[in-house]
């Protein structure tokens, strides 16, 4: 694995990257055609994002882990469409979207996770339709039986009935289980 950092960063080294996003927690420059570097304001992010990722690799729903160092990661840059802007642009999801959506609300419980819950923004469709999912700095500090905000998500673009409905037929006991959480 070439080490791109050596284990430290600073702002002044990512500045011949192109800055691809930025949020509360951080920024991600492109690094490479196929990786990302996430950039940490805190520490505790930086740690409970990192330690989800290590977990995560044993799942096709995580990219891939290429490098750490302080308040950094070095990952896999998901070449795809988020769910939010399929839904946006297409304004449907179908059986075989819930599937996968499915899948991966399941993975995350089988990784371990205490959070069985994403943002419809942080769902990555690649250009077979297979989901990577970013953004897991709350993986083990949230804990909810119900999928709030993917619902929450759905709702804004007038698809959480039509989810629920491809639930229902593909997992009745799902379907149950969010109908009395809910």
């Amino acid at each position: 694995m070439e080490n791109l950092f050596n284990g430290k960063i600073t702002k002044k080294d990512l500045a011949p990257y192109e800055m691809i996003g930025d949020g509360k927690d951080g920024e991600i420059y492109k690094v490479a055609d196929d990786k990302v570097v996430k950039y940490f304001f805190k520490e505790e992010t930086w740690q409970r994002e990192l330690e989800a990722m290590k977990i995560g690799q044993t799942s096709t729903i995580m990219p891939r882990l290429y490098e750490y160092g302080e308040h950094y990661i070095v990952m896999e840059f998901v070449q795809g469409i988020s769910l939010a802007r399929h839904m946006k642009r297409h304004g449907y999801i179908d059986e075989e979207m819930t599937k996968k959506i499915l899948f991966v609300l399941e993975e995350f419980k089988r990784l371990g996770f205490t959070r069985w819950d994403t943002e419809v923004r942080h769902m990555l469709m690649d250009a077979s339709g297979d989901f990577k999912v970013i953004d897991h700095k709350r993986a083990f500090t949230s804990n909810a039986p119900y999928p709030t905000k993917l619902m929450k998500g759905m709702k804004k673009f007038d698809l959480s009935g039509e989810f629920m409905k491809h639930v229902k037929t593909l997992r009745p006991d799902v379907y149950q289980a969010w109908k009395k959480a809910k």
